[in-house]
């Protein structure tokens, strides 16, 4: 007996191209799609698609900034029960090569920048029968227009199924090779309900996003606008200048960004004359809100319009509702803003130990959550798959804590975790108290190897521009606020500090810039 219905995506676009036929769904740049041409674009690349050879559950991988040929293909795989992998662009040719392969798509569709990096390694990557190419091409590509012309939109014999795989997306690994996170049809499905609903979006919003579409975080936002019959305005690259202009032109009602992204929006110069009133819903994610960022943000955009979201590539966790966002609240509201909030409905959050036992409130212990919404293993790892989903239930490899409101807290990444001495030392606590220094703008600690201590503390600093600190001074006042054991024994001041895509630092970077520095 099905509890819910076995509903797909393709019944999303389905459904959007009758009820909101002339909406606009997705715009990039110049190019507008409505959903009513989004469903027509959609089955007639994935009718292309069958007649190159393609069948039901074979993958064809896309790598792309965001753009219409990208939302077009995704699109083509919600309506056919074909999966689509998505390839990160910012990966160095012999990473995508590994991704690629290990997806081992029968089709390549790709943008012509990538086209000396797919050159680079095509002799490697045996399943690619077909390398279908936009914005140009080489003689070994078939253009995109061309591979599209030879479908039919009334002829698609592949439908896709709930059971079926939907999407294949590999994750930053933060720890040793990506891995393949499968998401299918029905998760895929309640992930774009859920999103949908956390943001309160309807037909008449206008999203924009500037994170990448291969990245589950702007996939799951642009889902959700799209299952409600909204627009999505995609930004190819991150421009905050750009994005302001787009906000005021096309009444934007919809943003998401990582705070640091927030900050650059707010402190361009035409921040402060920019029209910020059809906003409703700013969504942040990677990294909780200081407190001083948030104030600044309302004050120029607008009151309860802030929604924190957390996740990670396996799964949908938790987030802070506009409702409980107050710039200077009672303390107990002042604490939910270094939190990421109430878990999402239809999640069950718990606080484990090493052994699976829950851990009493208010400890930190690794975060494992339980869903409809969720990943359903790695692909071709089924080891890591056993490790990850236990009973049911996702151990996230993140720390954190419930308070008594049942708010979680993020502590740390579990890998993120230095062992000094015996004693197992939280960076993000480190972090928090070396930024409260007056001349810290960014700092991020890593584990250094140490004989001594087998891993010694090592922050690395971003200093305020027309400020100085030294390394002595930044180690005082981390003693002065927490244990002494847990204060850097270096520091490391540098320029800037190496980003993931998703706005978090890349603290594997960090450690092997660190391990040289200090060694």
């Amino acid at each position: 007996m099905h509890h819910s219905l076995p509903l797909t995506m393709g019944d999303v676009l389905e459904n959007n191209a009758l009820r909101f036929r002339d909406v606009p769904a997705y715009v990039v740049e110049d190019k507008r799609l409505t959903h009513a041409q989004l469903l027509v674009r959609a089955r007639t690349l994935a009718s292309a698609l069958y007649r190159s050879g393609v069948r039901r559950q074979n993958r064809v991988a896309v790598l792309s900034m965001n753009s219409i040929e990208m939302i077009e293909t995704l699109a083509a795989g919600h309506c056919s029960g074909i999966p689509i992998a998505t390839v990160n662009f910012r990966l160095a040719p012999p990473e995508m090569r590994y991704n690629i392969n290990n997806a081992s798509p029968s089709v390549l569709i790709f943008e012509v920048q990538y086209l000396s990096a797919i050159d680079k390694i095509r002799a490697e990557l045996p399943s690619v029968r077909t390398f279908v190419c936009f914005g140009g091409g080489a003689d070994w590509t078939t253009d995109y227009e061309a591979f599209m012309a030879s479908g039919d939109p009334d002829q698609l014999p592949l439908r896709s199924r709930p059971e079926d795989m939907c999407c294949l997306m590999h994750t930053s690994g933060t720890t040793g090779k990506p891995k393949g996170c499968i998401w299918g049809q029905r998760e895929m499905y309640e992930l774009a309900q859920l999103m949908g609903g956390e943001m309160r979006v309807g037909a008449g919003d206008r999203a924009l996003l500037a994170m990448p579409m291969f990245h589950v975080g702007a996939m799951a936002i642009a889902l959700g606008v799209q299952y409600r019959g909204g627009t999505v305005h995609l930004q190819k690259q991150f421009d905050p200048a750009a994005a302001l202009t787009t906000i005021e032109k096309e009444a934007i009602t919809v943003l998401l960004y990582a705070p640091t992204m927030l900050q650059m929006v707010i402190d361009q110069p035409q921040a402060e004359s920019t029209d910020f009133s059809s906003v409703r819903t700013v969504v942040y994610s990677a990294a909780p809100m200081t407190t001083p960022l948030l104030r600044r943000s309302m004050k120029l955009m607008g009151g309860k319009i802030f929604t924190n979201l957390y996740g990670q590539t396996e799964v949908m966790v938790a987030g802070l509702d506009r409702d409980l966002h107050f710039a200077d609240g009672t303390e107990r509201q002042q604490r939910w803003l270094g939190s990421v909030g109430h878990p999402f409905p239809n999640h069950l959050v718990r606080i484990v130990d090493e052994q699976g036992n829950d851990l009493p409130t208010g400890e930190s212990g690794e975060i494992a959550v339980k869903t409809t919404t969720m990943f359903r293993g790695y692909w071709n790892d089924h080891a890591a798959t056993m490790e990850t989903i236990r009973d049911g239930w996702v151990h996230t490899g993140d720390m954190g804590k419930l308070d008594e409101d049942g708010v979680l807290y993020l502590v740390d990444r579990k890998k993120d975790m230095i062992i000094s001495g015996g004693e197992n030392i939280y960076s993000k606590e480190v972090e928090d108290a070396v930024i409260q220094h007056p001349a810290v703008l960014e700092c991020a600690v890593v584990g250094v190897q140490d004989e001594k201590w087998g891993e010694a503390v090592c922050a690395v600093v971003r200093l305020k521009p027309g400020t100085s600190a030294t390394e002595a001074e930044i180690i005082d006042h981390v003693k002065s606020l927490i244990a002494s054991y847990k204060k850097p024994r270096s520091v490391l001041f540098v320029e800037d500090l190496p980003k993931l895509v998703t706005g978090k630092t890349n603290k594997v970077e960090l450690r092997r810039y660190a391990n040289s520095a200090t060694t």
